[in-house]
């Protein structure tokens, strides 16, 4: 894992220079208190490869919790041009999580427990950027494919004894981003 985020990295950086540079924000995860930057790189008149992480350190009220971190490297073929109209999109997602006392629908409730793991996934998407002036765009993205988490399960949501260890598998939504976007030329 670590040679092909160094090989990514080496392969920004050398295409990188006199191309298109964006970075973004992903607003639905501003809407969730998630923390979140994202950097995209054209290294082709229509490929563009995009990186961005996320940050959630919060707790709630009520015990509540969905604390996480989540890397999400993409690779997109545009139809038109990068940074401009439809594209395609294969990413992958990997991060750790500590959720406690939510429904998410996801995974198995933690209403009551906390749920402490890690995860990795693979994925489809398509999108659109809307150019809205000279270095502004708007993105829009929706995509789906795999997850994989294993985690162990606590008593309650802030403390409590280990009660059992659990894998799960998850076929639906892996990315929704409305974004906004700063091209940087």
């Amino acid at each position: 894992m670590k040679r092909l985020i160094w090989i990514l990295f080496v392969c920004i950086s050398v295409s990188a220079s006199a191309q298109k540079v964006a970075v973004k924000t992903n607003l639905l995860y501003d809407v969730t208190t998630t923390l979140n930057l994202g950097t995209e790189f054209r290294v082709a008149p229509k490929w563009t490869i995009d990186l961005s992480g996320n940050y959630n350190p919060f707790k709630f009220k009520n015990d509540k919790k969905m604390k996480h971190w989540l890397v999400q490297p993409e690779v997109r073929y545009w139809l038109c041009e990068a940074f401009n109209g439809h594209f395609f999109a294969l990413h992958a997602l990997g991060g750790t999580f500590n959720v406690g006392n939510l429904d998410l629908g996801i995974f198995p409730s933690t209403k009551g427990t906390r749920a402490e793991g890690g995860m990795y996934g693979a994925g489809i998407g398509w999108g659109y950027q809307f150019v809205l002036g000279n270095r502004w765009n708007l993105g829009l993205e929706i995509g789906g494919g795999w997850i994989h988490a294993n985690y162990d399960e606590y008593e309650c949501p802030r403390c409590g004894e280990w009660l059992k260890d659990g894998k799960k598998d998850y076929f639906g939504l892996t990315k929704a981003a409305v974004s906004l976007i700063y091209i940087i030329k």
